[in-house]
C-alpha cells in the first residue's frame, strides 16, 4: 500500500492544497459541528446536554417554518433549474462548433459572479417605486407588486430570482453528455421516421440521466443551503416569510450566540440532505453507460 502511494506520490502532492483547505475548512468544521451539539455551547465553558438541542429543534415553531420555506424553495428551484438547463443544451447542441462556444461561455460566466452581487441586482429589479419588474407590469396595466416587503411575495420573488439566473454549470455538463451519444442512434432513428423531438425524448433524455441525477443531487443540495440570496434581498423577512434553515442557523448561532443548538439544526440539515440525496438516486439511476 505504502509503496503504491510513493509511486503516485507526484498525483498526491498535485491535490494535496485542495485537500488541505478541504479538511480545515469542511472537514474539519463538520465534524466540531457534531460534537457541539451535543453541548449548550459557550465561549467560556460548556455543558454536554445530549439530545437536548435536537429536541428543542424538533420543538421550535420557527425552525419548522425554516423547513417549509425551504421545501417551498427547493421543489420549484431544483426541477426547473434541472429542466431549463436541459432544454438550453439540447438548443445549443445542434449548432456548430463556434456558435456552441459563444453560448457555452453566454450561460456560464454568470456563475463566475458573486451570488451576492447578483442578490443586489434583482433587489433593484425588484424594487416597488422604480424596479425594472414593476416597470414592466405597468406597461400591460398591472398595478406594482411590493414584491420583497410582502410575506405574499417575498419567497416567490426569491424563488423567481433563482429560477431565471443562468444555470450555466447545467448547460456544460449536459453539453459534455450529450456530445457522447452515438451519432448512429439518431441516425437509426431517422431511418425509422422518428421526427427531431421523438428523438430528443427517446434518444436524448434517457442516455443523459446519469447527468440528470447528478444535477438533481447538487441542485437540491444547493437549494437547501439558500442563504445568500435571502440575507441579501429580504433577510429572512417580512414576518419570517423567507426564513430558510440556513438562515435559521445562522441567527441562532451569530445573533443568539447559541452554538449547539444551531449545531444541531445544522445535523438536522446534514441528514435531511444525504437523505434526499440517497432518494434521489434511487428513482433517477440508470445503469446505462454509453462510450463515444
Amino acid at each position: 500500500m505504502l509503496k503504491r502511494i510513493w509511486k503516485a506520490r507526484s498525483g498526491y502532492l498535485f491535490i494535496l492544497p485542495k485537500f488541505v483547505f478541504f479538511t480545515v475548512f469542511v472537514l474539519v468544521p463538520i465534524i466540531w459541528s457534531f460534537f457541539v451539539s451535543f453541548q449548550e455551547y459557550r465561549i467560556f465553558g460548556t455543558e454536554w446536554v445530549g439530545l437536548r438541542n435536537f429536541r428543542d429543534a424538533l420543538q421550535d415553531d420557527l425552525f419548522w417554518m425554516a423547513v417549509s420555506n425551504t421545501l417551498r424553495y427547493a421543489v420549484v428551484v431544483t426541477p426547473c433549474s434541472v429542466a431549463i438547463a436541459l432544454i438550453l443544451a439540447s438548443l445549443i447542441h445542434p449548432l456548430r462548433p463556434g456558435a456552441q462556444t459563444f453560448f457555452r461561455a453566454a450561460f456560464y460566466l454568470p456563475t463566475v459572479a458573486s451570488s451576492v452581487v447578483i442578490s443586489m441586482v434583482w433587489r433593484w429589479i425588484f424594487q416597488t417605486r422604480y424596479g425594472l419588474a414593476n416597470y414592466f407590469l405597468s406597461l400591460v396595466g398591472i398595478e406594482p407588486i411590493n414584491w420583497l416587503h410582502s410575506s405574499a411575495w417575498a419567497l416567490r420573488s426569491v424563488i423567481i430570482m433563482a429560477v431565471l439566473t443562468p444555470p450555466g454549470v447545467g448547460v456544460i455538463l449536459y453539453l459534455a453528455a450529450m456530445g457522447s451519444i452515438p451519432e448512429s442512434l439518431y441516425e437509426a432513428a431517422r431511418i425509422d421516421g422518428a421526427n427531431r423531438l421523438m428523438q430528443w425524448w427517446k434518444i436524448t433524455v434517457p442516455l443523459v440521466k446519469p447527468t440528470t441525477l447528478y444535477l438533481l443531487i447538487v441542485s437540491t443540495i444547493g437549494s437547501f443551503q439558500v442563504f445568500d440570496q435571502v440575507m441579501m434581498m429580504t433577510q429572512g423577512g417580512p414576518g419570517y416569510a423567507t426564513t430558510t434553515i440556513v438562515h435559521r442557523i445562522y441567527n441562532v448561532a451569530f445573533r443568539d450566540f447559541e452554538f449547539g443548538y444551531a449545531g444541531a439544526m445544522s445535523m438536522l440539515l446534514f441528514a435531511a440532505v444525504i437523505v434526499l440525496a440517497l432518494i434521489q438516486s434511487k428513482l433517477v439511476s440508470s445503469d446505462a453507460e454509453y462510450k463515444g
